[in-house]
């Protein structure tokens, strides 16, 4: 196994990861249409407890997504999740309100009530999908920070990269863009959710309800998402020259991308047919109750290639926008060979974790 071989390795695990955590947003999206979907208490009693048994699962994603970027791209976590903190910190914020409602909002006297609570589900729901996005927007966007690793030897200040800015992050929120890909991650939650909502709730209101409102929000997503995609396609990308790592800007860079990397073209023609099959066919049949599972397949392959397109075919992932050479790549961003050599027989056991997961997820369906 060469270098290059480990570096796209496990670039390809944290896609993966990246991908498996939009799928299992479709607890967010759920939560916040609980008021909508559950129109009585017991409705949205049932819409809860429904979450409830999977919320753990997306918040281990979400860390696991993170701890295997540190991991593997230490550069990338110290950059944004040390100079974008305020970004991050708001989207961790509204995960432990979503922890902290599922565990306090039936409990005896509990001073905020009920009702606060699954406000505070449905925030979770909004902000976190939204910021989400935006986060991963700024892959082909930019973000402002600067890496100086010569800094690393100053004695007073051996900070490698630091926010251009003293946003800390907030800042990706004023390119419009990626409010744009952010809201259409939203979307995309609340559609998810109610497609695993009406699978696993066995309610006929709920389900004519999710029915009405998952033409609501699959109108605009495909608006949102169709927007930013051509738009990608056509914006010019993130280089990176091969030979000495410098970061020139390429006209129609990620179209070329998807050009070179053909099978990613499928993968994303594929998933698209599979998402639009699964909703189109719980919209037209009353009686399919099953398009979590088409679509949730089509949102991870869908994914899984915006995530590869970003980082391969020298490309930078994390790209610049004050200073064009800070930009992060695959190859100066990444541990020692050592480092990812190691984790990568570490990875092995991954297998066994999503069987664990699968046993986890049918076990909590029972109860």
């Amino acid at each position: 196994m060469s270098y290059a071989f480990l570096q796209q390795y496990w670039w390809f695990v944290v896609s993966l990861l990246g991908a498996l955590l939009v799928f299992m947003l479709f607890v967010q999206g759920a939560n916040s249409l609980v008021f909508s979907l559950g129109r009585t208490e017991e409705g949205q009693r049932k819409v809860i407890e429904s979450t409830g048994r999977k919320w753990e699962i997306t918040f281990t994603t979400l860390v696991t997504f993170g701890g295997a970027f540190f991991a593997s791209f230490p550069l990338f976590y110290s950059t944004s999740f040390g100079g974008a903190y305020w970004l991050w910190m708001i989207i961790l914020f509204s995960f432990v309100l979503q922890a902290v409602s599922y565990e306090f909002q039936h409990r005896k006297g509990n001073l905020l009530g009920t009702r606060t609570y699954r406000l505070f589900l449905v925030l979770n729901g909004i902000v976190g999908p939204l910021l989400l996005g935006g986060a991963v927007a700024t892959f082909f966007n930019g973000s402002n920070f600067i890496v100086e690793k010569a800094s690393l030897t100053n004695l007073g200040a051996p900070v490698i990269s630091s926010w251009a800015n003293a946003s800390a992050g907030l800042d990706a929120l004023l390119d419009p863009w990626n409010l744009i890909f952010g809201l259409a991650v939203m979307f995309l939650a609340r559609m998810l959710g109610i497609l695993y909502i009406i699978n696993n709730v066995p309610d006929e209101d709920i389900r004519s309800r999710g029915s009405v409102r998952l033409v609501g929000c699959t109108v605009p997503f495909l608006v949102l998402f169709l927007a930013f995609f051509v738009r990608t396609l056509l914006k010019d990308g993130y280089a990176v020259d091969p030979a000495t790592g410098a970061v020139f800007m390429e006209p129609m860079k990620y179209l070329h991308n998807y050009l070179r990397l053909w099978p990613l073209t499928l993968m994303t023609v594929v998933g698209v047919a599979l998402l639009l099959y699964g909703v189109l066919r719980t919209i037209i049949s009353s009686s399919y109750v099953k398009g979590i599972w088409p679509a949730g397949i089509g949102v991870v392959l869908v994914v899984l290639s915006l995530f590869l397109v970003a980082g391969l075919a020298d490309t930078a992932y994390y790209p610049s926008n004050v200073s064009l050479q800070s930009s992060l790549t695959i190859t100066n961003s990444c541990s020692s060979e050592f480092t990812l050599r190691t984790m990568f027989y570490v990875s092995l056991l991954v297998p066994f974790v999503f069987g664990y997961i699968a046993y986890v997820w049918r076990v909590m369906d029972k109860k």
